[in-house]
């Protein structure tokens, strides 16, 4: 049990909460378990059936949630819901049983394999490993007979605590209830990260001890600093509340564009996963959208989806935002890694994370980027809404090049992430090819700290305010400023008021977002000047560690 009277983490969302703690344990009863002993079938084929109905029921569970929800949740529901089929899980299940294993022991072993291999990759694919295990017992509960573990339904308004939360139960969350979500593992940009930022939940990630709390003991979350005040004096953490709750509803009059305290224009815009997504976020004091992610439409098929099928997705989109002054960014196909897209990505890769993804999908299989492209230019002559392209995983000019060459040839505006380093060492160049970039500080972040983003001792490698991911933001924005073209953030950092104004003050243009955060981000810029932003870059990019840069910054910003 916890004794001290604050505990520190990682800060992921911004906001104060008050409320009891409600502990996830998350797991099967034991006695359950015990009952349920070897399962009593007649053989290894009798056993095999039982696993496919628990897992056919498990990735139907999963997909019912997906089909209630919408962005970032609805992604890893259905990402969760293939996870359940995969072939090569229920493969591994099944040697298992022929080996003579009881059942529950055949898909613990079958998942603790996959589990290992995922978290030996590193990257995005140890992010994975939250997923096996959690449908492991959902699998598990089906088999003995009890109800699927996860997020209960709480009987009061509670700050939830849990080691790690599974896509599957942040992504169901009732933000009327839960007032905030901490856990011990994960880093700002794992899955519970993402989706905390989509529903506006005040969130603290990676926070060591998080468990040793009491049930039901108060606790003040603080997910602007990180911090979790054990039994804080009511009456003072009901005030704090207050004055906070009062500040984001100031936040809600805002309804853009932002512009600078001088009048400098900041162009904010929206991510989206689907027409719904859009939908709701075109009511967002939004220009436009900076990261459309196409990915929904191929997590869940067997066969790529025709050009006409991808068509009708991308109109929808599209559609939501039409209009002379907004515009929609499309990132064409990003799977491979912790996306795996059965008809596209490669099996057997040693480490997915540096392996064929994205754009690299292309280079044996041009068919699946020319079918896409197609049904992009499609969707924008129907919807008349202007239409730009970018590709993730860009890592050459020559890669850059010929990209841009077939975007421009279905009339479309051209544009690449840049996620690899060696994208933003040479981003004047990459300008000389393509009309606009955005980064997408997640993968850049990894991929400069060489860290796994999911990898809780590592969540101060995986912050986006390392000093050489922001020197590689500012080598990029300075590219582009010398080229007059727009440079865009649409990773997790966009939604940081603070970090927000520190890129801007480098030189980029805009800035992509869940909805949900717009308007503190808005807020915050309508109250400095640009000469504040710039002195906020300089700030960050003179400091040697994140938490000291990000310090100095709000420093500048709260004078």
């Amino acid at each position: 049990m916890a004794t001290q009277s604050s505990l520190s983490g990682t800060p992921v969302v911004p906001g104060l909460a008050f409320g009891p703690a409600l502990l996830i344990a998350g797991e099967v009863s034991p006695e359950a378990v015990t009952r349920f002993g070897d399962g009593g079938f007649a053989d290894a084929d009798a056993a095999l059936a039982a696993f496919d109905e628990a897992a056919e029921a498990v990735a139907h569970g999963f997909s019912v949630k997906a089909d209630k929800v919408s962005g970032a949740s609805a992604e890893v529901l259905t990402a969760s819901a293939g996870l359940a089929r995969d072939k090569g899980l229920r493969s591994a299940v099944a040697k298992n049983l022929g080996s003579g294993s009881p059942l529950l022991g055949a898909v613990g072993a079958a998942v603790s394999q996959f589990v290992d291999v995922f978290t030996a990759m590193g990257g995005l694919m140890a992010e994975r490993a939250t997923d096996l295990r959690d449908i492991e017992r959902r699998l598990v509960a089906h088999l003995v007979g009890e109800p699927e573990p996860g997020v209960p339904d709480p009987e009061q308004p509670s700050v939830l605590i849990a080691e790690d939360l599974a896509p599957s139960d942040t992504a169901g969350l009732d933000p009327a209830v839960v007032l905030a979500l901490v856990t011990e593992r994960g880093g700002p940009t794992s899955h519970t990260a993402i989706i905390a930022r989509q529903l506006g939940i005040p969130c603290i990630v990676g926070l060591a001890g998080a468990l040793g709390v009491a049930e039901g003991t108060p606790v003040l979350v603080d997910g602007r600093l990180g911090t979790l005040e054990l039994d804080p004096d009511p009456a003072e953490a009901v005030a704090r509340v207050e004055r906070d709750r009062a500040a984001r509803a100031e936040l809600e009059t805002w309804t853009g564009p932002a512009v600078t305290r001088d009048g400098a224009h900041v162009k904010l815009l929206a991510n989206v996963a689907d027409g719904e997504s859009a939908r709701n976020a075109a009511t967002a004091p939004v220009e436009g959208v900076g990261l459309f992610r196409t990915e929904l439409c191929f997590l869940n098929r067997a066969d790529e989806p025709t050009v006409e099928e991808q068509t009708d997705i991308y109109a929808e989109v599209l559609n939501a935002f039409g209009g002379e002054d907004r515009y929609v960014v499309v990132r064409t196909l990003d799977a491979g890694s912790d996306k795996p897209v059965a008809f596209a990505t490669h099996e057997g890769e040693e480490n997915p994370a540096l392996g064929v993804r994205g754009l690299r999908l292309s280079f044996d299989n041009p068919g699946l980027l020319d079918h896409q492209l197609d049904a992009i230019a499609a969707a924008a002559e129907r919807s008349g809404t202007t239409t730009w392209v970018m590709a993730p995983m860009v890592a050459t000019v020559a890669e850059a090049a010929e990209f841009a060459g077939r975007v421009r040839a279905r009339g479309l505006k051209p544009g690449i992430m840049i996620e690899v380093p060696s994208a933003a060492l040479l981003a004047h160049r990459m300008f000389q090819e393509v009309d606009f970039v955005s980064i997408g500080t997640n993968d850049l972040t990894q991929y400069t700290m060489a860290a796994d983003r999911m990898a809780t001792d590592l969540a101060h490698l995986t912050d986006p305010w390392q000093p050489a991911v922001l020197q590689l933001i500012a080598i990029t924005a300075a590219a582009g400023k010398a080229d007059g073209k727009p440079v865009g953030v649409c990773g997790e950092a966009a939604a940081d008021p603070a970090l927000a104004c520190a890129l801007v003050g480098m030189g980029v243009t805009s800035l992509s977002m869940a909805p949900a955060a717009v308007r503190a981000v808005g807020a915050q810029l309508a109250r400095v000047s640009m000469r504040t932003c710039q002195e906020a870059a300089e700030a960050a990019l003179a400091e040697s560690d994140p938490m000291a840069a990000r310090t100095a910054v709000r420093a500048l910003l709260d004078r």
